[in-house]
């Protein structure tokens, strides 16, 4: 019997790890033209509780998927035209104007001194000149090559025409289906395991689920937040840095404070020696931190993701590493999945006599049910009545 046991969970050890191998050779070897095809899937993960709204009020699911899918792409459309014009050009200016900041930033740190701070400089006038220049030589260079990079991937990775028609299209396909697609899944899992598989699932989803919906809106609430707040203080590139910092805010604290060191250099070079603009900057990060971590982190997010920023921040780094930019669609469902199979398997060594140094062959257990089964039968089917004759007479 234990030797069967055993035979069989190294049987199926070996089955699904050479699943895993496969699929993952399989977005190696596809992951230039996966893009539209993730991105429709993911959609469709996401659309498929709103789809399922609709259905529950009467439309048909092909009606709830096309309504859907028109508000989506109108939405998409609109952004595009609205705000991803003025963020370019931002963009463009920020690259351009990068290395004068700096040079500026060069000269303040200079001209400290001889001002209240001349004790933390003393002999330093020239190696911070060779550190400032060398900071624009190598901030010049890095922003260059991103920039150049980021558009020669974006060619190579996918066509823009295509990724807008195709990804649509099998949004709209896989929303259609999705819960026969969920229901046919489902009649593969083997049954013994069925209840375990739809329980590992069950978690999965409502691990990547809560962190994309809770945390993608608290990321959008704060980059509007620090877009709007950065704006009205009149910093220069204020809508930019404030997206980022935001966008970026899923990683505790760094979002705050890259947005908050590239809006404060800004503001020194913008605003010096007017230094209340410059605290007026500062201001609204850490306002905005207050924010985040009193109302908006236990209100949106909450303890129950399961997500260590730790083992999320390796997970996109490796995801982006191994299939680039389609690498980091699939970081943060992957990375829920792993942490759920790991939660899971930590639980059943914790059970195990692994754990508590146990041995099969040392518990007597099934012997004495065995025994105590047997002894039980004989009493059920004993002859009662000559028993009963016996005890009158």
């Amino acid at each position: 019997m234990v030797k069967d046991r055993s035979r069989l969970l190294r049987r199926q050890a070996m089955f699904w790890g050479i699943a895993a191998a496969v699929v993952l050779a399989f977005i190696w070897l596809f992951s230039s033209i996966l893009l539209p095809f993730v991105l429709g899937m993911v959609l469709a993960y996401f659309l498929d509780p709103i789809a399922d709204w609709f259905t529950r009020r009467g439309l048909s699911r092909l009606m709830a998927s096309l309504v859907i899918l028109v508000l989506f792409v109108v939405l998409i459309i609109a952004l595009i035209l609205v705000v991803v014009p003025v963020i370019s050009s931002q963009i463009t200016a920020f690259v351009f104007n990068l290395p004068h900041y700096l040079q500026r930033l060069q000269v303040l740190a200079i001209e400290a001194r001889t001002g209240p701070l001349s004790w933390l400089f003393q002999d330093q006038e020239q190696s911070l000149s060779q550190d400032f220049s060398d900071i624009v030589r190598q901030s010049t260079a890095f922003f260059t090559s991103f920039v150049g990079q980021l558009w020669t991937s974006s060619l190579a990775l996918v066509n823009f025409l295509s990724l807008f028609v195709v990804t649509p299209v099998v949004a709209f396909y896989l929303l259609l289906d999705w819960d026969r697609m969920i229901d046919k899944i489902d009649s593969w899992v083997p049954r013994q395991h069925l209840t375990t598989v739809r329980r590992l699932a069950r978690e999965v989803d409502r691990s990547v689920a809560g962190f994309v919906r809770g945390q993608g809106s608290l990321c959008l609430i704060l980059g509007t937040y620090y877009a709007v707040g950065l704006t009205l203080v009149g910093l220069n590139f204020g809508l930019l840095i404030g997206f980022f910092a935001g966008m970026i805010s899923f990683i505790p604290y760094v979002g705050s404070a890259l947005g908050l060191i590239v809006a404060i250099g800004v503001a020194l070079v913008q605003f010096w020696p007017d230094w209340v603009w410059v605290a007026a900057t500062a201001g609204v990060f850490l306002t905005g931190q207050f924010i985040e971590g009193n109302i908006l982190q236990p209100k949106l997010v909450g303890a129950s993701v399961g997500l260590h920023p730790v083992w999320l921040m390796f997970a996109l780094f490796a995801f982006g590493a191994m299939f680039g930019f389609v690498g980091l669609l699939i970081a943060v469902p992957a990375a829920a999945a792993v942490g759920v199979l790991v939660r899971f398997a930590l639980g059943k060594y914790l059970e195990s006599d692994v754990y508590y140094g146990r041995t099969i062959e040392q518990q007597p257990t099934p012997m004495v049910e065995s025994l105590n089964l047997s002894a039980g039968i004989r009493s059920e089917f004993s002859p009662r009545g000559e028993a009963g004759d016996g005890g009158e007479a």
